[in-house]
């Protein structure tokens, strides 16, 4: 990476548990963002259904917990990486709900799709709904 520093600001409660605060500087880039696990209601509450085996390699940078009931995560849902051209860029990785960055719809349907990112950019996990609301931030 350039001498520029990349960040994931939170803009939900939800965005914010996942970073483990209000703001994550992404070390390296492509930065990889995928659900972790699947909470569902049992008896004594939520309980994990689904969880990536700890002795597996991560296939995510920064996984996010989807409390459901309708699930708006992919386990691998998106990615951040540099575009070759000083500039950076969001793929969908094949997502069912697909990522909104600013104004415009990426992927859905595991189609996935890109667009440009920039200082500033909203970014919205999975559809309008989705309580994983980020700000993408370019630093120096």
């Amino acid at each position: 990476m350039t001498g520029q520093t990349l960040f994931l600001e939170a803009l939900t409660p939800e965005a914010e548990q996942s970073l483990g605060g209000v703001r994550l500087a992404l070390r390296q880039l492509p930065f990889r963002v995928g659900r972790e696990c699947r909470l569902v209601a049992g008896r004594d509450g939520l309980q994990v259904a689904e969880r990536r085996k700890q002795s597996a390699m991560p296939s995510n940078d920064l996984y996010l917990i989807d409390p459901g009931p309708r699930l708006q995560v992919s386990r691998a849902h998106f990615q951040i990486e540099a575009d070759g051209n000083g500039g950076y860029r969001l793929l969908d990785r094949g997502s069912a709900c697909g990522t909104i960055v600013g104004n415009q719809q990426l992927g859905g349907r595991d189609r996935g799709g890109e667009a440009a990112l920039v200082d500033g950019d909203l970014i919205l996990v999975g559809t309008s709904e989705s309580p994983f609301a980020f700000r993408f931030r370019i630093g120096v």
